[in-house]
């Protein structure tokens, strides 16, 4: 008989690997530590695994986890000849992802919607980046798999994600509790209802639930970071700043992170709680940078962490570092890297010289592309925080003020309410306006 993954689908090993692959598999759709693992661990049981090869580069290659990843991809290749066709096509679908397209990976769930590890790796959540070029295709690649799925609780919380970036912030809600029902430590389902509570500015409830989750149901997640993320961006937006303080030194600290969690979630979280009026004593930035891997800093894998090495670069005013950032996806065969990265960085460059009003205009013409990064709105709105910035300290208080209330507009939050009063007096003392660009 051969063995099968959750799915159905044939695997070609033997059936030791498939039941720690079966594992690992699970524990990655779950958002459960360990997936590598396991996975790693099927590669040992049968190391003509082709299937568990590819998918340990592709984690090494999204999550920063410490494999060698070329020689996963390249042993995958060599192997997957023995495979499925199913296996094959799932193969070279990450073997061109890796490359930087992922086209391969939308035309495998034409046919093999049931394979979750790619249709995972196709829609920008908190396990991946992305693989599309604009949300709705993302969108329905996940509404087509959905009679691969029935009722599965998986497949609803990737939904309820789905429905919480169209603005269906009530389905969404619906979709995660009823997954979390059957299985209350799904990661995905959780992750979609935390974002349906932030961008509906319910952050009281929202961080209640979020303090609950993160040390109960959800307290053997992987990217357990990501969730206290959620909680300390409630906790701002509320203007709470103590309690910020309090979460990053219990939850948030860059040595305690895994993978690239630390440069993601602890990275962003300083770089806005930077911005927010009446902080002070905001922890270094060089905590973060002394963590993370000289190969995420300075040569992203992705197009999202790439966004997310410019966020540290500006925070510590290193316009060397955006520059070579810059020149690097200028000139990147993925065409994200060229087309938003590489402007993205050189934006970044100018505010970090001091040139804040250009900075301000080309992050404004940035704007409609930002998608294309990948990760969440949640997580993009840092470059709109950026501009924000830019614009104050440009004395452009009209613009700012604009924005301010298109947020407001969005949803409720205490702290933007603060940062638009900081827009009401051109005269206001120059200590403000430096604390409000960095």
């Amino acid at each position: 008989m051969r063995c099968r993954d959750r799915s159905g689908y044939a695997l070609t090993c033997s059936a030791e690997a498939a039941v720690a692959y079966r594992r690992g598999t699970d524990d990655l759709l779950r958002l459960r530590r360990g997936a590598e693992r396991s996975i790693a661990a099927s590669i040992t049981l049968d190391p003509t695994f082709a299937l568990g090869h590819a998918t340990l580069a592709l984690l090494g290659h999204e999550m920063c986890v410490a494999v060698d990843v070329a020689a996963r991809l390249e042993d995958a290749l060599t192997l997957v000849g023995r495979a499925t066709e199913r296996e094959r096509s799932h193969v070279h679908a990450v073997a061109a992802h890796l490359r930087g397209d992922g086209r391969p990976i939308i035309r495998h769930l034409a046919t093999y919607p049931g394979d979750a590890v790619l249709l995972s790796t196709a829609v920008p959540t908190i396990a991946f980046a992305g693989v599309t070029e604009v949300p709705a295709q993302a969108w329905e690649i996940v509404e087509r798999a959905a009679p691969a799925y029935g009722d599965d609780w998986w497949y609803a919380g990737l939904l309820a994600f789905v429905r919480q970036e169209q603005g269906r912030f009530d389905e969404a809600m619906d979709l995660s509790c009823r997954s979390l029902l059957v299985e209350p430590g799904a990661g995905h389902s959780a992750h979609a209802r935390a974002h349906a509570h932030y961008e509906t500015g319910d952050h009281e409830a929202g961080l209640a639930w979020m303090d609950d989750w993160v040390l109960g149901d959800g307290a053997t997640t992987d990217s357990l970071s990501h969730f206290s993320w959620h909680a300390a961006l409630h906790e701002l937006s509320l203007g709470d700043l103590d309690a910020v303080r309090r979460r990053y030194d219990a939850q948030l600290r860059p040595e305690a992170a895994t993978g690239c969690r630390a440069l993601v979630d602890t990275g962003s979280l300083l770089f806005r709680w930077a911005l927010t009026p009446g902080a002070h004593d905001v922890p270094a930035m060089a905590d973060v940078a002394a963590v993370t891997s000289e190969a995420t800093l300075h040569r992203p894998a992705t197009p999202f962490l790439a966004l997310h090495a410019a966020v540290l670069h500006l925070s510590l005013g290193d316009r060397a570092e955006l520059a070579d950032l810059a020149t690097w996806a200028s000139v990147h065969e993925h065409r994200t890297h060229r087309e938003v990265v590489a402007p993205l960085a050189r934006a970044f460059g100018a505010a970090a010289g001091g040139r804040s009003s250009a900075a301000a205009d080309q992050l404004a013409r940035l704007q409609s592309r930002l998608w294309r990064l990948g990760g969440s709105d949640a997580q993009r709105e840092v470059v709109e925080e950026a501009r924000i910035a830019a614009l104050l300290r440009a004395g452009r208080w009209d613009e700012a003020r604009v924005m301010l209330d298109a947020r407001l507009d969005r949803r409720h939050s205490p702290r933007d309410s603060r940062w638009r009063l900081s827009t009401g007096d051109p005269a206001a003392p120059d200590g403000d306006l430096d604390r409000a660009g960095r």
